[in-house]
């Protein structure tokens, strides 16, 4: 058996956090070979190929290929996807893009959300907000999935794989790409961050959400959101965390004015360390807290970063 795992390349470079832990994730199922595909892919390739566990690297570059739109990209794979048993991708927006296309052309299931592989036709994924695992068995030809990376950790980085040119695949040119609008900042990125701190709707406005983001730089942390304070304009929508947002597993997490809804919970609560900061003790958030404590954030945040 052999694996295509597509590597997560943003602007020609590799994301080597989600990558990794999903190389980790796959390589009991046999070799694992990487795809690196976009505009400028060669170095992003460079580096998937230092990864323990990769038997071989797939490069990949297109003009077609440079804004990771679902139908060349989904193209690419379906033209390599004889050679392999398992094509597996990093559970990124991008794979949520391409991969149900991928499985579609071939004519399977798709497979999200893996957070265990117990053998070759066998994983598990969270239904019901992570509340419930379910184990899917497939008797697909090929096997079309995506990684919740977070359950995972990283494979090393002592490897030495050959890389190989691979060429594009017809552009079906059904859609276009128009503009990428990316909010840049000097934090870490939030779902590969090692701390993370959050706010929900407690916090009150998108001015006091400066709070949050204060403590956060004082931690030198990502920041998050719970989806009522996105909604509610306080935070952009790519610091949501939750079912319907990222799924983080920090080795910290901070959640302030968070209440704790079953689905905020489904995309933090396997962080390793869950501090809470709420005034209302029957908030549902300190049901899975390690530390809680019952305050007003507007006292205790400030308090907490000037001693920081």
């Amino acid at each position: 058996m052999a694996v295509l795992l597509i590597g997560e390349v943003t602007d020609g470079a590799l994301s080597v956090d989600a990558t990794a832990k999903a190389v980790m994730a796959v390589k009991s199922l046999g070799d694992v070979t990487v795809l690196c595909a976009g505009a400028n892919a060669s170095a992003a390739a460079a580096e998937a190929a230092k990864i323990d566990g990769v038997k071989a690297v797939l490069c990949a570059e297109d003009a077609s290929l440079g804004h990771r739109l679902a139908e060349p990209t989904a193209a690419l794979i379906v033209s390599l996807a004889g050679d392999f048993s398992h094509i597996a991708a990093p559970g990124t927006t991008d794979a949520k893009n391409v991969m149900p296309r991928v499985a579609a052309l071939l004519d399977v299931m798709v497979i999200s959300e893996v957070t265990a592989v117990v053998d070759a036709d066998t994983f598990e994924r969270p239904i019901y907000a992570g509340n419930a695992i379910q184990t899917v068995k497939s008797t697909d030809a090929v096997k079309v999935m995506t990684i919740r990376t977070a359950g995972f950790d990283a494979a090393g980085m002592g490897g030495s794989a050959g890389v190989t040119n691979a060429a594009a695949a017809t552009d079906p040119a059904l859609s276009e790409w128009v503009a990428d609008k990316v909010a840049s900042s000097d934090r870490p990125e939030l779902t590969s961050a090692g701390v993370v701190v959050s706010g929900g709707r407690g916090v009150g406005s998108e001015d006091d959400f400066k709070l949050i983001e204060g403590l956060a730089d004082k931690l030198n942390a990502a920041v998050g959101a719970s989806r009522a304070a996105v909604d509610s304009g306080y935070a952009p929508n790519d610091w949501q965390v939750g079912q319907t947002g990222k799924v983080v597993a920090p080795d910290l997490y901070v959640a302030i004015g968070i209440s704790g809804a079953i689905q905020h919970l489904a995309g933090m609560k396997d962080s390793k360390v869950i501090v809470a900061i709420n005034k209302d003790e029957e908030a549902p958030i300190f049901q899975v807290a390690d530390f809680g404590l019952v305050a007003d954030l507007f006292d205790a945040v400030p308090e907490l970063t000037s001693k920081l």
